[in-house]
């Protein structure tokens, strides 16, 4: 700098003793404004590499501040002042040496800082003007309670979560230690009620949305209410002579279901009742078959919505004849003439399927139809949600988003194992409740909100609505799974993934791994415990003191 200073002097002296006219004068003049307009030219972009440092400097003073809890303003102050000294890295001697101070009101030990930091910085050419100094000036404010966030909580509640590690801890009941604690720093992080809002939603095979969405235009009941396929030569399954007291027309063997006693009993029959509200009612129970392909493709684990009346149609039908003839196993018979005469006839029924009121329904919603099952398009028409009643039904029910923190952490203490694995439902309900319409309806997202998922599962993809046998590893549901994974990251959603692999005897989870945002965002554990220390990192993350301005 001082170099170039003497050699624009000698330049102005060799001008200035030129002799020719009027060329020393006219040089003299037009130079002053040369002179001082390259002067603040260059000490303006000193200023602006000094106000960059500070500028930077400040921040992570800012950062230090918001880091340390429970500070008093002066020893805010101090800590601010080191980490600026530590990060300001210009020449003093040359720039100056910056002040750091808290404006009125700036410091806030519950919810933010803000810090100010100003510069008399030495001139070097607008000396000649007379300006020996620049002042410079910096604010930076960084919030540690005004985060904003929308986090569903996906959670395994199939039943392997039962299983407990060394410690005798099981994997659902440190699942909920560690969604209470999130649920509270997740409330406490939020400096005005609303700038934190969670969802939860457990999963098994399927997802309870509740009870309270019967009457909701979004549910499907096609597949709730339908009757059983025929799994027989009659119009639906059942001889037309069947009726009061006579067997039921099905076996597990034969067709996966048995008949039960009335439409909303599990206890099974053997025989169609004869008497009570119910005779005549045949009662299909539940499907054991599980098949993607033919009549009960789909349906495993599914309990019939209803059942089929026998109405006397007025007609009879001759089952035996003749010498020895008898009505067999058809109670409703009788038998007339004698010898070679003898006519025995049964009586003919309508069987008429006689949907169980929706009143009746568990809450639970299946996989919707592919491929709607991996997005979250509006539902209409072929991508409604299904009405489900199988015995995968969870016990707790899925929490659309909000800042009820109460209601949140009764849901969690609700929650029990039970059931086989479907990741893919989950996820693609989780991402529903961040989404606004419908099902959930949730509302427009605010502005300069993060929308997180933090999916929790204990074992491979077992079963969905088509594939698997709720024992074993599915590739199907895995591939519907990677589909959602894909789609909900692609819409702006930050996925955290959490594998409990108790002893690591199931090894790494690909599509788990795959499914998180970044490899930073997935963990594989290995102890029931290490849930809630790993719930707690990614509270600490997702709720980081930043800079706000």
């Amino acid at each position: 700098m001082r170099k170039n200073i003497q050699q624009l002097a000698a330049i102005v002296r060799s001008f200035s003793g030129s002799s020719r006219g009027n060329v020393a004068m006219m040089f003299a003049l037009a130079l002053i404004p040369m002179v001082l307009g390259a002067a603040a030219g260059l000490d303006f972009a000193r200023a602006m590499l000094v106000r960059q440092q500070m500028s930077e400097a400040l921040d992570a003073a800012a950062l230090a501040v918001g880091s340390s809890k429970g500070l008093d303003q002066a020893a805010a102050l101090a800590l601010a002042q080191k980490y600026f000294n530590a990060n300001f890295t210009v020449d003093t001697g040359d720039y100056g040496q910056p002040t750091v101070s808290i404006p009125t009101g700036g410091y806030n030990s519950s919810g933010s800082v803000q810090l100010a930091a100003n510069d008399t910085m030495p001139t070097v050419l607008m000396r000649v003007a007379g300006i020996d100094t620049l002042p410079i000036s910096t604010t930076s404010t960084v919030v540690w309670g005004q985060t904003k966030l929308w986090v569903a909580l996906v959670l395994d509640n199939t039943g392997s979560m039962s299983q407990t590690d060394s410690t005798g801890t099981s994997k659902i009941s440190a699942l909920q230690t560690a969604s209470h604690q999130l649920l509270t720093i997740l409330q406490n992080a939020a400096s005005t009620p609303g700038d934190v809002q969670v969802s939860i939603v457990p999963f098994s095979k399927l997802v309870k949305v509740g009870t309270g969405y019967v009457g909701a235009s979004w549910i499907d009941w096609t597949d709730w209410q339908a009757a059983p396929p025929n799994p027989s030569s009659s119009p639906s399954g059942i001889p037309a002579t069947t009726g009061p007291g006579d067997s039921c027309p099905w076996t597990n063997g034969s067709d996966g279901f048995k008949c039960i006693k009335s439409p909303t009993s599990t206890t099974q029959t053997s025989t169609i009742p004869s008497s009570g509200t119910y005779t005549g009612y045949i009662c299909p129970s539940q499907v054991n078959t599980y098949t993607s392909s033919g009549s009960l493709a789909g349906k495993g684990g599914h309990h019939f919505n209803g059942c089929y009346t026998s109405v006397d149609a007025g007609t009879k039908t001759t089952v035996s004849s003749g010498w020895g003839a008898s009505c067999g196993s058809h109670h409703n018979c009788s038998c007339t003439g004698s010898g070679s005469s003898t006519v025995c006839k049964a009586t003919n029924y309508n069987h008429v399927w006689t949907v169980n009121a929706t009143s009746t329904w568990a809450g639970c919603i299946m996989d919707r139809t592919q491929d709607y099952d991996t997005d979250v398009t509006t539902p209409s028409g072929a991508s409604l949600y299904p009405a489900a009643n199988d015995d995968n039904c969870p016990p707790a029910s899925l929490m659309t988003i909000g800042y009820d923190w109460t209601a949140l952490g009764t849901e969690v203490d609700n929650m029990t194992a039970n059931g086989s694995t479907n990741q893919t439902i989950g996820l693609q309900h989780g991402w529903a409740t961040l989404t606004t319409g419908a099902p959930y309806s949730a509302p427009s997202l605010p502005a300069n909100t993060t929308q997180y998922i933090i999916l929790v599962s204990d074992g491979l993809n077992t079963q969905d609505r088509w594939y698997g046998d709720g024992s074993n590893q599915s590739t199907s549901v895995d591939g519907r799974m990677s589909t959602t994974c894909t789609a909900a990251k692609a819409a702006g959603i930050v996925i955290y993934t959490i594998f409990v692999d108790l002893n690591g005897t199931q090894g790494n989870s690909t599509v788990l791994q795959n499914c998180a945002t970044d490899s930073s965002k997935y963990f594989d554990l290995t102890t029931s415990n290490a849930i809630i220390t790993t719930f707690n990192q990614i509270a600490q993350e997702i709720t980081a003191v930043r800079v706000s301005h």
